[in-house]
């Protein structure tokens, strides 16, 4: 367990998730499900019986430094990693590896996004702790695979080669698809050979550096040469350089799709990456007429709809069916929940209209 480290990607904005998820405050510092927990929270929760509380890394914008260091007030300074500008998961990936690789070469790593629900705990750690055990002492690359409840278009895929008992055990992947279109996902669906891309990544750090070595060798120069500079003074100013010379892409985009080594774990832990409206009206409870109530609100002929508004303010919706309505520091939206991909639409003609609003 003291070998075992647990990284919590925690930088992005959560643009589908506005007008809640905003620049200065994302989603995953919010109480999301209302249970007295904010998502971050939730995340740090769930690794503890995995790896002691010193072990738990951040990596997030050096906006949010505060905010982590808020609600997780049990993490040292060396434990919030702050990137300069966004660079997608790659860097942040490696810049967290590198950094554990020079304290711990031993180091077997969990990788996981910090706005991600999982309602089954015991099974989740269940899940991690097989993952662990077969990354321990080997040179693969493990991801977590969930299994698929409908053809759902807003998710990766990972086809993997069956085996006759798998008892939990890693099976090898054969492909990886980026969010396919929906003809394309119920044939995944029926194959019954894929499983959808949780984003969470278990491998131990001897793994991750020969793999961005091979697969990202710009990035792993970038970072090697860290070495001196992690856990000292020099460390905020060596990030700074790092990440302006590094580009933006994807672990899965410039790793995981092209190694060799690839193993996905099946899981089914009640797993939602909480990405869109219409993602957390599926996970949360729902009344008799199938509405989700967040806020100080009268309903009159409404129903499939979502509905989170501040507690201060009453709210009464009449005659609506499949709605969002979210309101959230002096930005209202209300929008279809079939169309919920034109958040980003709105969130970019916000931003013209002014910072405030976004």
């Amino acid at each position: 367990m003291n070998h075992t480290y647990v990284i919590i990607m925690a930088g992005g904005v959560g643009t589908r998730f506005w007008p809640f998820s905003r620049t200065s405050y994302p989603k995953q510092f919010h109480d999301v499900l209302g249970t007295g927990r904010t998502l971050l929270q939730q995340t740090a929760d769930r690794f503890d019986g995995i790896c002691p509380p010193e072990n738990i890394f951040i990596v997030t914008s050096s906006l949010y430094k505060n905010l982590c260091q808020q609600q997780l007030p049990q993490l040292s300074d060396d434990q919030v990693l702050c990137e300069p500008i966004a660079r997608n998961t790659a860097p942040c990936i490696a810049y967290a590896c590198y950094k554990i690789a020079q304290r711990d070469p031993e180091a077997n790593i969990v990788v996981a996004p910090a706005d991600h629900i999982i309602l089954k705990q015991d099974d989740f750690q269940r899940t991690i702790r097989t993952a662990l055990a077969a990354t321990q002492d080997q040179d693969i690359l493990v991801t977590l695979g969930i299994q698929p409840s409908r053809p759902d278009t807003g998710y990766g895929y990972i086809q993997y080669i069956p085996a006759a008992n798998t008892e939990q055990a890693p099976l090898r992947v054969k492909t990886f698809t980026e969010k396919p279109h929906l003809e394309l996902a119920r044939q995944f669906l029926e194959s019954g050979e894929f499983v959808w891309n949780a984003g969470i990544f278990v491998w131990n750090v001897q793994a991750i550096i020969r793999a961005f070595e091979a697969y990202l060798p710009e990035v792993a120069e970038i970072f090697e040469e860290g070495r001196s500079a992690y856990y000292t003074d020099h460390e905020a100013a060596f990030v700074d350089k790092a990440y302006s010379l590094t580009k933006s892409i994807s672990i899965d985009n410039g790793v995981m799709e092209k190694a060799d080594n690839v193993y996905v774990v099946l899981s089914d832990f009640g797993w939602s990456d909480l990405g869109t409206w219409k993602s957390l009206y599926e996970v949360s409870d729902k009344n008799d007429d199938l509405n989700v109530i967040d806020g100080h609100i009268m309903l009159y002929d409404t129903k499939n709809c979502i509905i989170k508004t501040p507690k201060d303010r009453l709210v009464v919706v009449n005659g609506l069916d499949g709605f969002i309505v979210a309101e959230y520091d002096n930005v209202l939206m209300i929008c279809r929940k079939e169309e919920e991909q034109k958040v980003k639409a709105f969130v970019a003609d916000a931003k013209e209209r002014g910072a405030e609003f976004v």
